[in-house]
């Protein structure tokens, strides 16, 4: 057991880098985790070791005090390890993406003037130096730490350069000083509540502003911190979960719709057993907010809100203040905040109507931009760091965001915040997400009006009755007078709304046409489990079932079965019987409630396109069901299952051949609930010219 005493954060406090304490660290608790990812651990004593033999094989490289070093940001020790190697003979750290493309690499290669570029498995340009990430780690022995003693640096010189997308697309890179970083670990340890006890899941890109203060200030206190390579699969989140014993996690509002989409029922108690959730690089909805309170009770749940050149500044204790749901929190001790107009001059920023531009103050801030002289200028003034967001505040504090100045809608001299509408539309029973956007009044009258993008719960929502609602709780000028449904909404690489990538889908209207309604049942099918009693009509069982024979065939052998149970008797001893098959043999069996219809699509093992011909068919019968209001769910434990005793029985009376195998079972029935939208790979698609 280990324990850390912090240090009283009040009067005077003594700057300490990360260097510093990971070194104490090695000394005081050589066996405490520091590092995990997958079966790996490393502990603060061999960190401590890697991170001093690191900075002498980075000497010998040639690298020295103020060079600046770009590293690939791989979620693994040995880019932490790599890291803070860099930052113990006070070189300039350079986080890369590490899906950044050779372009990206070549401006940041160029705009630093750095030494080396610390990657893996990239084919770079010649003009950038490139050496192995991996290697300098492996080859940096844990048993020969007599590298030069650390040495303390200045508050103000430069510790890492984290580098931003500005509007033109240019990448643009942050000055973070030792003393910015100090207080952003501070206010992240305080603002939080973070424990040297905890066991922090961090699923987030290294090279970003969140993943990185979360990574800095957990170590900075002690704590362990289990490395994931982002939230693609839920299930990778919950074995790390129970694997390692986490009690916390960092995580992107996205992310988190996406593991409750992904472990649906098991969600709660997977996830329920965290300490805390902190969420940032994006605000949570509200409706969101709730419906965690709700699954997570005994989890607190935490919004940050910050930025590349400030870290964590804005912190809201979700669990504590169920009646600020709306509010993004309040500045911590420290972080000074007040409004400003487009003059700079204050306001009163205590309404909507009073609403100003938000600057902060702090230790926190960075110290520019990487020589961009005139964007520094423009970014800091009088000491105050401007941001683009235009908030007020309410009696108690707490800070309300309306949004982007530059997304502010005005509406015929009234102005609407984009982030108002979409809090009350994503109240809506029939929404799963959306988004609100400024667009030029057709009419020529307002000037602009509000246009609001949604994605339906269940593929289509009825556009009347949203508007009717919107209308009951908002001013007239504010309803959006266009509602667009979309399957989804355009993303970031951390998950957050681009509402510039939305605003250019609606410029280009034109390819709205392309989604006519073969697309757009296509893009709106969800799998379902749960049915209701109404009865599915004969007449379209039969279409149905007619779209599976109509499927394409190899060869056009069609030597595939249609089997249609069709009594609630034969549907639930087929279930229970596969279900306890499924127990018996260790595979996992995803059930399903009271369906009307079940239909075995098998086809002969002898075919050997027959998978493939009852892929095709069950395909069909899914999707030619929804364009008719009827959901389904397709069910495959009967793949591995159907030669089986117990299960050969069933079948043998249903008359399905021998040499049949089963490869799908289709639920069929009227939902009882929307179905949800699975998170959908990026990235999938490749054309070659």
């Amino acid at each position: 057991m280990f324990s850390f005493f912090c240090p009283e954060m009040k009067g005077e406090q003594k700057l300490e880098t990360l260097v510093e304490k990971i070194l104490f660290y090695g000394d005081t608790m050589p066996e405490k985790a520091a590092l995990c990812f997958k079966d790996k651990t490393v502990s603060y004593g061999e960190l401590c070791a890697k991170i001093k033999n690191i900075a002498s094989e980075l000497e010998e490289k040639g690298i020295s005090r103020g060079d600046r070093v770009m590293l690939s940001a791989v979620s693994k020790p040995e880019y932490v390890a790599v890291l803070l190697g860099i930052q113990y003979i006070e070189a300039i750290a350079v986080p890369i993406d590490k899906t950044a493309k050779n372009e990206s690499i070549t401006d940041i290669w160029e705009i630093t003037g750095a030494k080396i570029f610390l990657a893996d498995g990239k084919k770079c340009p010649e003009s950038v130096k490139t050496s192995s990430l991996k290697n300098l780690y492996e080859q940096a022995e844990c048993t020969n730490t007599e590298g030069q003693n650390y040495q303390m640096p200045e508050e103000s010189d430069l510790c890492e350069l984290l580098f931003t997308s500005g509007t033109t697309g240019k990448p643009k890179g942050a000055m973070l000083s030792y003393r910015c970083i100090y207080a952003n670990m501070l206010n992240t340890w305080k603002g939080i509540g973070m424990l040297s006890s905890d066991i922090i899941l961090n699923p987030l890109p290294l090279n970003h502003s969140f993943g990185m203060r979360v990574l800095r200030s957990a170590l900075y206190i002690g704590a362990t911190v289990v490395l994931q390579n982002g939230f693609t699969f839920a299930k990778e989140t919950e074995n790390n979960i129970i694997q390692h014993k986490c009690t916390a996690m960092a995580c992107v509002p996205a992310a988190i719709e996406i593991m409750y989409r992904q472990m649906q029922e098991s969600f709660s108690e997977v996830v329920g057993v965290l300490r805390y959730i902190e969420f940032s690089a994006g605000s949570v909805n509200v409706d969101t907010k709730k419906k965690l309170l709700k699954l997570l009770p005994n989890t607190l749940l935490h919004n940050t809100w910050g930025s590349t050149e400030t870290g964590g500044a804005v912190f809201l204790d979700i669990t504590h203040n169920p009646d600020k749901l709306g509010s993004i929190g309040k500045p911590l001790d420290g972080i000074q905040l007040k409004t400003v107009d487009e003059n700079g001059n204050d306001t009163a920023g205590t309404d909507f109507d009073t609403a100003g531009r938000m600057i902060l103050k702090g230790d926190m801030q960075m110290e520019g931009y990487w020589r961009q002289e005139e964007l520094t200028s423009s970014a800091i003034r009088d000491g105050w760091l401007y941001t683009g967001d235009l908030v007020y505040r309410d009696k108690d504090g707490f800070v309300y965001m309306l949004g982007r100045a530059d997304d502010i809608i005005n509406v015929g001299g009234e102005k609407v915040s984009p982030i108002e509408v979409e809090n009350t539309a994503q109240e809506y029973d029939e929404i799963k997400e959306c988004a609100c956007i400024g667009a030029d009044d057709k009419d020529g009258i307002l000037g602009q009006v509000p246009v609001l993008y949604i994605v339906a719960e269940n593929g289509m929502a009825d556009e009347k009755e949203l508007l009717k609602y919107l209308s009951e709780r908002m001013e007239k000028y504010k309803l959006p007078r266009e509602i667009i449904q979309v399957s989804e909404l355009p993303k970031n690489k951390m998950n957050k709304l681009d509402r510039k990538a939305l605003q250019q889908m609606y410029i280009q209207q034109e390819n709205s046409e392309l989604l006519n309604p073969v697309i757009c049942n296509l893009l709106a099918r969800r799998s379902v489990r749960e049915f209701t009693e109404k009865e599915i009509d004969k007449s379209l069982l039969d279409m149905i079932l007619k779209t599976a024979v109509y499927a394409p065939s190899g060869h056009n052998m069609q030597t595939w079965r249609f089997t249609v149970l069709t009594s609630k008797e034969s549907i639930l001893r087929l279930k229970e019987t596969a279900r306890a098959e499924s127990e018996k043999n260790k595979i996992h069996f995803y059930g399903f409630e009271n369906p009307k219809i079940l239909i075995l699509v098998s086809n002969d093992r002898r075919n050997r396109d027959g998978c493939q011909d009852s892929s095709c068919a069950a395909e069909n019968i899914m999707l030619a069901a929804w364009s008719y209001g009827i959901s389904s769910v397709w069910l495959n434990p009967l793949m591995t299952l159907c030669d089986k005793p117990e299960i050969r029985n069933l079948l043998d009376e249903y008359g399905i051949p021998q040499s049949h195998t089963v490869w799908a079972m289709v639920a069929l029935g009227y939902p009882k609930a929307p179905g949800k939208l699975l998170a959908k790979k990026e990235n999938v698609i490749k054309f070659i010219e």
